[in-house]
């Protein structure tokens, strides 16, 4: 959070509608996919250049424009500048710590979503900002980097004959929304997991390796809830939008994402109850070892106050020659068997009484 805030601290006094790349800095190059199809047609370019996009604007068929790389501001102004996007827009675009919205304009719809996936090997979520537009028969996706959760999308594309459910650029614009919602719930899975390992865990041996991994998996829920929270109001302002890009057999796949968002949120909500609920285990059951420690060396210390007090008894310097009530039976023949036969009878009674009281 407060690295966001640093970045996004960049853009202090310049005018709006700037376009400034706010984000981890990069040298690859930025990449464009152009994959365009009809009812029976389809095409895919990989590799392409900004001027190549233009052919594609007032096409009759759907046109998706990926382009993964945001960092070269030039590639992204003359993108905005075919498709006539707003400076403000292309400021939205570039700028990595933007809030998930929606904006809506004459000609193209607008909205900024976050991708969520898990890094390999560490296990940790990341996120990454999705910027889309589609206006009547094209749409364009801004990605920050290659890779992403749309090859189910694009495989669809190629299989799917004729393309009469792909048809119109809001109905793809959707399937790619739905894509970053059904990752959602693969993230959700993979958080569940953890949830449960680590319960199973802190009830049979907890350690302060665990407390860690709670503050952690607090960590991730906030992140991802950051992340995902604000796609509520982006997906409902989409269903309540009375835009003409948006045709009324798109409308009823809408309002199906909505209900996915408010499942997914509703889940992270109950897992950070649950990561709640691991911390107050985790507290209880170090206070139970704790409990346990202390009956065992209560007890230990109860069986051996009278043994103690004996022994210091028979441990004073007595001389029974000096008078016959100076501890007579210093001279016993057999006191020392006495005392430990007094030793292992006072123990094993207190033993005894505690395994009957059951406090053993």
């Amino acid at each position: 959070m407060a690295r966001s805030l640093k970045s996004a601290s960049a853009k202090a006094g310049m005018k709006p509608g700037e376009v400034v790349f706010v984000g981890k800095k990069r040298s690859d190059t930025v990449s464009i996919r152009i994959v365009d199809y009809d009812r029976e047609n389809y095409r895919e370019l990989v590799d392409v250049g900004p001027e190549d996009c233009l052919a594609y604007r007032d096409s009759e068929s759907i046109t998706w424009i990926d382009i993964c790389g945001l960092h070269d501001i030039d590639s992204i102004t003359r993108i905005g500048e075919h498709f006539k996007l707003h400076p403000l827009v292309l400021e939205d675009i570039v700028n990595t710590t933007h809030r998930p919205k929606l904006e809506e304009a004459d000609e193209y719809i607008f909205s900024i979503v976050k991708m969520l996936y898990e890094t390999p090997g560490d296990g940790r979520f990341l996120s990454e900002q999705v910027s889309l537009v589609f206006t009547g028969n094209t749409v364009i996706t801004f990605q920050e980097q290659e890779g992403d959760v749309f090859d189910a999308v694009r495989t669809r594309l190629k299989k799917t004959v004729p393309r009469v459910r792909f048809m119109g650029s809001d109905y793809l614009a959707y399937a790619l929304l739905d894509a970053i919602v059904d990752n959602y719930y693969a993230v959700l899975e993979r958080i569940g997991d953890r949830v449960e390992v680590l319960e199973d865990e802190l009830i049979d041996q907890p350690s302060p390796t665990h407390l860690e991994a709670i503050h952690e998996l607090k960590r991730e829920l906030i992140f991802i809830r950051k992340a995902v929270w604000p796609l509520r109001e982006v997906v409902a302002a989409l269903d309540r939008s009375e835009s003409s890009l948006i045709h009324d057999y798109t409308g009823v796949y809408i309002r199906d994402l909505y209900e996915h968002v408010v499942q997914v949120i509703d889940g992270i909500e109950t897992f950070r109850d649950m990561v709640t609920g691991l911390l107050d285990i985790y507290l209880s059951s170090i206070s139970n070892r704790m409990n346990e420690v202390m009956k065992v060396l209560t007890i230990i210390a109860t069986i051996f106050i009278p043994l103690g007090f004996l022994a210091g008894v028979y441990g004073m310097n007595f001389d029974t020659a000096t008078s016959p009530f100076n501890m007579p039976e210093l001279g016993f023949r057999y006191g020392y068997l006495v005392f430990w036969g007094a030793v292992l009878v006072i123990g094993g009674g207190l033993v005894w009484f505690f395994r009957r009281k059951r406090w053993l």
